[in-house]
């Protein structure tokens, strides 16, 4: 059966947010001569989106938890908008930060909550290619959206990509509006009872995961103009180029991921793509200095970081279903916070290691997620042997409520 149609309205405005997240790395070197400031001061608006994304998640999910979802989609594109409307008119450092925070507080709302309604349009079997469909429209923006707002912002102007932003994120809210009418209601719940799922060592240790191997990403992504500088002698078109190939590879990766997680579990895929990415990034000083391996390194680095992100999730989502929006919002806030710490990691970077060997210090980020990611494997297989008996009485190994009643 095909999957609903209205997955694809979640999908753009995932789009819209990816393209805003992604966009700013091709754009460094614009934003840094036009404000004059270093390319890591620049790399610091990767920062202030992803921080203000981390820390509004929870908060501002349970304030807007009493609201109708389709209420708060359009209330999260708003507030996206207009800060994306504050970067594309800003005349100084400070308003493009200011806007890069209300941006990213109102991506806080909009993408956990997609995935979360996303969840519930489709059997529980169809899960993780509904959430293939929304990482299809993030992995979209990484191979159509931020390249051609750099292109944009190289031809043209890098204000004008976010004011085409807040465009494309208006049409959203027509879709929003008139495709989303019959949702299901979201769960109400305190602040403390949404974070009381990491009491849970599963829940821990997948969002310690999350964050290593977000960091280990974004370190990379973030300074992506002058890793690959040696490829593309700062010409903004060949950056556009490189970025179109990790979009297109993650876009393929989320398609083909989104079928096998359904079918063979999540432990293979996780582990398997993280150490493919970690070995990838040591060799980047080296393959990133050729047209040609930069390329392949491009590619494998997109098919494996977007893989990643799909049963990571799935994973999550399985501890507890019926809190499916309580852990995606923990999940976000842990992408976000390590998005936001790859941007201070990559600053001492390029300080102390230089740009062309930061990725190995992502390889070592990846390293501890992937340690991390098999502990997580283990301390399930631990408690499904230590509540066997539970366990065949038809109770579930991890029972969320349990978990909050007790917290």
């Amino acid at each position: 059966m095909p999957l609903d149609r209205r997955l694809w309205i979640l999908a753009a405005g995932m789009f819209a947010i990816g393209t805003d997240s992604f966009v700013i790395a091709g754009l460094l070197p614009q934003v840094s001569r036009d404000l004059g400031i270093s390319i890591a001061g620049a790399g610091q608006l990767v920062t202030a989106y992803a921080a203000s994304y981390a820390i509004c998640t929870i908060p501002l999910a349970t304030f807007t938890s009493q609201l109708p979802r389709r209420r708060i989609l359009l209330f999260a594109l708003a507030i996206f908008i207009t800060g994306n409307v504050l970067v594309g008119l800003s005349s100084n450092y400070v308003m493009a930060l200011t806007g890069r925070l209300l941006a990213g507080a109102g991506a806080s709302i909009f993408a956990p909550l997609a995935v979360a309604t996303a969840v519930t349009l489709v059997a529980d079997d169809r899960r993780a290619r509904a959430l293939a469909i929304l990482m299809m429209g993030l992995s979209a923006a990484t191979a159509f959206g931020a390249p051609l707002g750099t292109v944009i912002g190289t031809l043209n102007s890098w204000r004008l990509t976010f004011l085409l932003i807040s465009v494309g994120a208006a049409f959203v809210i027509g879709g929003v509006y008139f495709g989303l009418r019959d949702l299901k209601p979201g769960m109400r719940m305190t602040l403390r009872e949404r974070v009381a799922p990491i009491h849970d060592p599963r829940v821990l240790l997948t969002l310690l995961s999350t964050f290593c191997v977000l960091s280990g990403l974004y370190v990379t992504y973030t300074f992506i103009s002058a890793i690959f500088d040696r490829v593309t002698n700062n010409d903004g078109v060949t950056l556009a180029l490189l970025l179109s190939v990790f979009g297109v590879a993650g876009t393929a990766g989320s398609v083909i991921v989104g079928k096998l997680s359904d079918h063979f579990g999540t432990r293979k895929i996780i582990n398997g793509t993280l150490a493919i990415a970690a070995v990838n990034f040591l060799l980047l000083p080296w393959t990133g200095a050729y047209f040609f391996s930069a390329i392949i390194a491009l590619a494998v680095w997109g098919v494996c970081g977007w893989a990643f992100t799909i049963p990571q999730q799935h994973r999550l989502i399985g501890f507890a279903p019926e809190l499916s929006s309580v852990l995606l919002a923990l999940y976000a806030c842990a992408v976000y916070a390590g998005t936001s710490a790859s941007g201070i990691f990559g600053a001492l970077g390029l300080a102390l290691v230089g740009r062309h060997e930061l990725p190995i210090i992502g390889a070592a980020l990846i390293v501890c997620g992937l340690i991390a990611a098999e502990f997580v494997s283990r301390q399930k297989s631990i408690r499904t042997k230590s509540n066997a008996g539970p366990a065949r009485r038809g109770r579930s190994n991890y029972a969320s409520r349990d978990v909050i009643s007790r917290n």
